[in-house]
């Protein structure tokens, strides 16, 4: 693992964020970044920027190397198709994920067995709301919008269940903690995210996409427009395909295509 300065990449592409991660390390000795920071911007009604040619490629790699989908890893944080099926209705929209979510685990046994990201934010099993984390914070700051920001969190990690002794590889949760910032002098919001390990190749960018979605809808039930996510990742890793698989050549090329328009750091 390289000891250098922490990465940071602020970006308002989501794919351009990912492809500059991606070939930092392709670029560089190792397949660790320590730390990783991406910031995105610039939504479209809350909706990220793209770029279909990036995430395209990254789509056909992930399939041709037998892991989900970007949209499959984007619905474990925010389970978009669930939310416009309940017409927008948040009360609804939970209960629905709940009641699916037999059903949601089944696709996916044994990614799936120890739980969903989705799920621990609505259904952490202790707290107010029934553990419905989510719930919370949108009823305590529509209440009161002065209350203190800090309590806006939501914690993934338990250490009831994922303290699991002798277990080189939980798999999850790698996803440990979010904070919600509301500013009510601008009417935004920021969503903050917190990761000790992400896996790079297959899961970093639905995980970027499904926090975005989250955010937004953070933002949308609490009366704020969604401006900025932000994602600490302790070690951002790259060691679930090698760095010279075939597979990963069209990935890479469309990722060098797109340096031209890559943000420009101030």
């Amino acid at each position: 693992m390289s000891n250098s300065v922490p990465i940071i990449i602020n970006e308002r592409n989501l794919s351009y964020a990912w492809c500059r991660a991606f070939l930092h390390i392709i670029d560089n000795p190792g397949k660790e970044i320590s730390p990783l920071i991406i910031s995105l911007t610039g939504f479209n009604q809350g909706i990220p920027n793209e770029d279909s040619s990036i995430r395209d490629a990254l789509d056909n790699c992930l399939k041709d190397n037998k892991e989900q989908s970007i949209h499959t890893v984007a619905n474990t944080i925010f389970p978009s198709s669930l939310w416009r099926k309940s017409k927008y209705d948040r009360e609804k929209f939970f209960d629905i994920y709940i009641d699916t979510l037999p059903r949601i685990k089944a696709l996916a046994k044994s990614k799936n067995r120890r739980g969903l990201y989705f799920e621990r934010l609505i259904s952490f099993g202790c707290g107010p709301h029934n553990g419905n984390q989510l719930e919370h914070i949108i009823f305590e700051y529509k209440s009161d919008p002065t209350i203190r920001r800090s309590m806006f969190q939501a914690s993934i990690f338990d250490p009831g269940r994922d303290h699991v002794p002798n277990s080189r590889q939980l798999g999850f949760p790698c996803l440990q903690h979010i904070s919600i910032v509301p500013n009510n002098k601008d009417k935004t919001l920021v969503l903050n995210s917190f990761y000790a390990t992400q896996q790079l190749f297959d899961k970093a960018y639905g995980n970027y996409l499904g926090l975005c979605r989250l955010g937004n809808f953070m933002a949308q039930e609490m009366g704020l427009i969604f401006d900025r996510m932000n994602c600490f990742i302790g070690v951002e890793k790259l060691d679930t395909i090698g760095k010279r698989s075939s597979t990963l050549v069209p990935v890479i090329d469309a990722s060098r295509n797109t340096a031209n328009k890559w943000q420009i750091e101030e």
